[in-house]
Order: C-alpha cells, then structure tokens, then sequence
C-alpha cells in the first residue's frame, strides 16, 4: 500500500548502531499531517489525498483556501500537498497522519527542493574540465565553442554556463533508521535534499521495502 507524509528537514547528526558503529542520519520532523480532501476516479478521475501541514493562522491564508478548510472541517495549514493513491478507502477527511505510518527498517523515498547555488560556470554546474593554466593559455574556466559551424546556432539542452540548484529532487531508497511518533521524529539514514527547514514529501520507497 502507498503511503506518505510531509515533513521539515531539522538537520543531521549521528547515532551509534548495536555493533558500535557511528550512522549519519537526518532528523526529520514528520507531520502530523491532515486529510484535507479525498479525490477519486469517478470524481476527480484518479485517486488521491490532499494533506495539509504546519497549522497557521487564518488570517494567513486567503479567503479560497480559507473556504476549503472550513469544508473539511480542519485548521488551515501552511503546506498544501497531494499524495497519489489509487486505493485511499483506508483515509478519512480529518484524519491524521503522524510518524508511526513508518517503521525502523522501512525504505522511503524523501523529495525535496536542492539548495539553490545562484549561478555556476561549467566546471561547477556540469563538471567540465578546465584549461592549462601556464605557457600564456589564456584558455582557463571559460565555455570554450558552442555550436557547429553549420547550424551556426546554439542547439537546445547545451550545458552552460546558468541557475544552479533549487530544482525537485528525489532521493530514493532511504532507509528509516528509527522513529519517535511523540515527538513526531524520524531519523533517515543518509542524507535529503534541501536547506534545514525545507519541505520535505517521505513515500515508502518504489524500489520496495
């Protein structure tokens, strides 16, 4: 069954394993999160839940959004986010959904916004190589040619020069490391995308387990 939450990424630390060894983990503050709105194929033509996350006041949100809180029944929240699910009979508008929907050992896919890096040269953002630095080069980090003789244009998708980072980035098969539904904690081997305090969306993985 699929499943998901959404959650703030608080930072890394380490803990120490039954055998002495020191793991990497991120500590994520996972909901709890909100059944907004239930969508399914005869209505909407797919199946899906709408969670909220992070409660705000009203008076930040717009009257729109407002009036759909006030249909569901629940406080506004900050995010607003949808998770496909094609059998969501196990859901109910008002239902929460905190950290305990996984467990130590489980395997998530977490997605989230890159750290946005400004603008980056080729060797930065692609990973060129650079010139010769002696005997007068005066070839050192630049782009060098752009395009054929011929065409004598730029062809789409050309690696230059550009905005680096804050781009939706997915990493999969994490494994969760432990989980404190109290405090609404879960530790993540590895690392996630994203700044601390970034969103942050956990799914069971696609590659299983």
């Amino acid at each position: 069954m699929r499943k998901g939450i959404l959650g703030k990424k608080i930072g890394m630390t380490q803990i120490f394993d039954a055998g002495g060894r020191a793991v990497p983990v991120t500590v994520v503050e996972a909901g709890p999160c909100v059944v907004i709105q239930k969508k399914t194929a005869a209505t909407d033509g797919y199946g899906a839940v709408q969670v909220g996350f992070d409660p705000v006041k009203e008076n930040r949100v717009n009257k729109p959004l407002q009036g759909h809180f006030h249909k569901a029944g629940t406080a506004p929240f900050r995010y607003i986010r949808e998770l496909r699910l094609e059998d969501n009979q196990d859901y109910q508008v008002g239902q929460e959904i905190k950290a305990d929907i996984f467990n130590a050992g489980d395997r998530v896919d977490v997605t989230g916004i890159s750290r946005g890096k400004g603008f980056a040269g080729g060797i930065k953002r692609h990973g060129f190589h650079r010139g010769p630095m002696e005997h007068g080069s005066k070839y050192h980090r630049r782009p060098g040619s752009l395009a054929a003789k011929g065409p004598a244009r730029v062809f789409k998708g050309r690696r230059l020069p550009g905005h680096m980072g804050a781009e939706r980035v997915t990493v999969l098969g994490l494994e969760v490391v432990n989980n404190d539904p109290e405090r609404n904690i879960l530790l993540l081997k590895g690392s996630v995308p994203g700044p601390q305090q970034g969103l942050l969306l956990i799914k069971n993985s696609v590659k299983g387990g």
